[in-house]
């Protein structure tokens, strides 16, 4: 008998055997618009059946970045899928977009049905919650590549928003306010500095307590999955005249807040006027992490900044409802800079 494709390292019905146990996760997602089954050779979307007048499509990819490194030595797949669409879709709807459809890309070093399930059920259950469908992606076995144990994962969402409604920033004007959108946990940025703080600076191990009295461990923390944005910006453009919103990831607030400025104004941020989720804390004292380099590594506790003029301020929290949105600055004449002050300004 000669060489065989499965010699190499690939397993051909292993990859088949995902693709069945993946289907009705699929399948979930279906909402308006999608047409067909997964299994073509591209996922079809008729965005007519979603109602537009004159619709632009805004697309985004993203990773997962070195938490995959996490769920790896843990062995637990579950709930990074929900945190690379998070990572996508809250990119599209800071420029007003709703999220329609998502695709996703798994490449392993061999592949296991049941690690691709556990991922693809969390990109499922990330795709629901955002309200858009996931209508394809591709799996690719990589051996000499990757070893065994190892896999990556990367997503691509696209959505659609009125012409007129398109989030610039060139609203954002002197007297407007900040409100945070809190974020309880790291997301899925700064894993490479946190993963070095936790295991080789503090020794510690995924099972130890991530800090003394936590009654969750550190893999808890670290695999804790984003907070999707998607639906509650969705319910806070009907209440408000949004002028931008910034989508808080790597960089942190002066990277991302910075981005939705325009020349003529400054966003001043009140650094007490929240209180840090306690993993940031425990991470800036385990390291003697300086607080600047805190700030543009982590997102601190806030997910998203949303930027509305002073008298839509308590309607724009209103409607954020369980989020426990509050303000967190205000916006100056200034250059498009991002400033943190201790107290009001």
């Amino acid at each position: 008998m000669g060489e065989t494709y499965a010699a190499a390292g690939v397993d051909i019905d292993a990859g088949e055997e995902a693709v069945r146990r993946i289907g009705p996760a699929v399948k979930s997602t279906n909402r308006p618009g999608v047409m067909g089954d997964i299994g073509g050779f591209g996922g079809l979307f008729d965005l007519a059946a979603c109602g537009y007048e004159d619709p632009l499509l805004v697309s985004s990819t993203d990773g997962v970045g070195t938490k995959a490194l996490v769920a790896t030595m843990t062995g637990r797949f579950d709930t990074i899928g929900i945190d690379l669409v998070a990572m996508c879709v809250d990119d599209l709807i800071c420029q007003g977009a709703e999220p329609l459809l998502f695709l996703d890309y798994i490449s392993v070093g061999s592949l296991d049905p049941d690690m691709v399930e556990q991922l693809v059920a969390g990109v499922a259950a990330g795709c629901r919650d955002a309200g858009c469908a996931l209508v394809g992606g591709e799996m690719a076995e990589h051996p000499g590549v990757m070893s065994g144990g190892e896999f990556d994962l990367v997503g691509f969402a696209v959505g659609a928003v009125e012409r007129s409604r398109v989030l610039t920033g060139e609203a954002v004007s002197p007297g407007d306010v900040l409100i945070a959108l809190p974020s309880p946990n790291l997301r899925s940025n700064g894993f490479s500095l946190a993963r070095r703080l936790f295991f080789d600076v503090a020794g510690k191990s995924a099972d130890d307590p991530a800090w003394d009295g936590a009654d969750h461990s550190v893999a808890d923390e670290l695999l804790a999955p984003s907070v999707i944005y998607a639906p509650a910006v969705a319910a806070l453009r009907e209440a408000v005249d949004l002028h931008a919103l910034a989508h808080i990831t790597g960089g942190g607030i002066p990277g991302n807040l910075n981005r939705v400025l325009n020349d003529g104004v400054d966003a001043v941020v009140d650094a007490t006027s929240w209180e840090q989720p306690r993993v940031f804390t425990e991470l800036q004292k385990i390291g003697g992490v300086a607080t600047d380099e805190m700030r543009r590594t982590f997102n601190c506790g806030v997910g998203m900044v949303a930027v509305v003029s002073a008298d839509q301020a308590s309607t724009a929290i209103d409607a954020l409802g369980d989020l426990q949105a509050r303000v967190i600055g205000e916006v100056q004449p200034g250059g498009g800079d991002v400033r943190f002050v201790e107290g009001d300004a």
